[in-house]
């Protein structure tokens, strides 16, 4: 059976903007996404929201419900009491263009930053080889639907922004792991992480592992891991001895 659902989405733009209330009819079996497009059909055919499969595999219809970052189209409606208000908001890292539509070209930036797959010298397409553990082990960050929930709240660029310019966030930070964990990759993305991606600024809260919608353990597996290679390439004595001795660089 339905009910009337109480809701507040923010509706403005870059300009400025508040949240709205209304009530809407709510469903059985509903997404909070489903709600949405029932308020524009009804009551706001103005309202702005981006979405594309309606399956938790685009990343499209990222916002924050009732202030955590979620997927519009994967929180189901049964999880909120039927007289709570549910509360509708943009990402809350990245400009509002509308309602609850953001400007998220700040990640494809930061995707561009990263050098592409290198192989090594005379080893063609189809000639590669590789151990099935070395496959698994990046294999799981190859689930990203780049949502970019991750980047949204972690607070080293949700907090400030003047850190947006020299850190790459959570899920291109990932990007570098799953790379440098590619065993035929012979780029050296260990200080790349370091120094051009702002790898020190993680402190592993583990905010962007607890928002992933698929389960991508992305501090435990992929930037704690990055962390312990900075720390064996830059500050292990025994390594560094050897980097005088050998004069590698």
């Amino acid at each position: 059976m339905g009910y009337q659902g109480h809701f507040r989405v923010w509706r403005g733009s870059d300009q400025g903007g508040g949240l709205e209330d209304f009530t809407v009819e709510v469903n059985e079996g509903e997404v909070v996404l489903d709600v949405i497009h029932r308020l524009q059909a009804t009551q706001t055919p103005d309202l702005a929201v981006r979405w594309n499969c309606k399956a938790g595999k685009c990343g499209s219809c990222s916002a924050e419900i009732n202030g955590k970052p979620r997927l519009l189209c994967m929180t189901r409606m049964s999880v909120f009491a039927e007289d709570e208000t549910v509360t509708v908001t943009p990402m809350r890292t990245f400009p509002v263009i509308r309602d609850l539509v953001t400007d998220v070209s700040y990640n494809y930036k930061k995707a561009r930053e990263i050098p592409s797959f290198r192989p090594p010298t005379g080893v063609g397409p189809g000639e590669y080889r590789m151990q099935q553990v070395d496959v698994e082990r990046s294999q799981e960050f190859r689930k990203c639907i780049e949502c970019f929930l991750c980047n949204n709240t972690c607070h080293v660029i949700r907090d400030h922004e003047e850190n947006k310019e020299s850190f790459a966030g959570p899920r291109f930070l990932m990007r570098v792991a799953e790379l440098e964990m590619h065993p035929l990759d012979e780029a050296d993305r260990v200080d790349q992480a370091q120094a051009t991606h702002g790898l020190g600024l993680c402190n592993i809260t583990k905010c962007c592992t607890d928002v992933c919608p698929e389960n991508i353990k992305i501090t435990d597996n992929a930037l704690i891991p990055m962390k312990e290679r900075v720390a064996d390439q830059r500050y292990d004595p025994l390594v560094w001895l050897g980097n005088k001795l050998f004069r590698r660089s």
